[in-house]
């Protein structure tokens, strides 16, 4: 049986503030079908309740009323990358501190692999909320699983909703590693990037990896007991 989209859409919206990655901001969405997604309302992601819906939004046409200008990035995500299941806009604030030096998390530690070589910096600083500037993103962001956008936060986008929400958790985790270890680069130690073998490895699904990530993202949710 496949599970509610719109109960998806809320744990992963809850989750998201719960583990520090989003504040009075952000979004999350699912893949309904080939032509439509579900993104959640205009509201902080960790009031999003139980009777939330979300709101419905074409990949073609106009943003319907409820959706936020930004949605757009998501839109052309899912218009490029038909494999794409969810996508998470949210603001982790190691990834953010990063951008302000005008760098994205390298491949130091496991988490970090899933991104190597890194995520790439879109260098914009304003909010991206034109369809012209949400293309650019999207072609940017290409088929990675992650875009970092300077002081703005980040994109997200994974096979899942749940696959979505676990990158954003280990992309900010590859960046708390990066931020950490600033003191020992400005000594002139040089920290050891995963090769491309061992990242071919590492970054894997396999063992519920993702699966268990989201049981600890959604840990303590009472609709994750339903």
């Amino acid at each position: 049986m496949r599970p509610d989209p719109a109960r998806i859409l809320r744990l992963a919206a809850r989750a998201m503030a719960r583990h520090g990655l989003a504040h009075a901001y952000g979004h999350v969405s699912i893949r309904l079908d080939a032509a439509h997604f579900l993104v959640t309302p205009a509201s902080p992601l960790g009031l999003v309740s139980t009777s939330e819906p979300g709101v419905i939004v074409p990949l073609d046409g106009d943003l319907p009323p409820g959706a936020l200008p930004e949605v757009r990035i998501h839109r052309e995500i899912y218009r490029a990358r038909p494999g794409v299941g969810g996508v998470c806009r949210v603001q982790p604030p190691a990834a953010m501190a990063l951008s302000a030096l005008g760098e994205t998390p390298r491949a130091l530690h496991g988490l970090g692999t899933y991104f190597a070589p890194k995520p790439p910096l879109w260098p914009g600083v304003a909010l991206v909320r034109d369809d012209e500037q949400a293309v650019r993103v999207a072609e940017m962001m290409g088929d990675a699983r992650a875009i970092v956008l300077s002081g703005n936060g980040v994109v997200t986008a994974g096979d899942t909703l749940e696959e979505a929400a676990g990158l954003a958790f280990f992309l900010e985790d590859a960046a708390r590693i990066e931020l950490a270890l600033l003191p020992a680069r400005a000594a002139g130690i040089a920290a050891r990037e995963y090769t491309p073998e061992e990242v071919e490895k590492r970054a894997v699904k396999a063992g519920g990896l993702y699966e268990r990530m989201w049981q600890y993202l959604c840990f303590g949710d009472p609709e994750w007991q339903v």
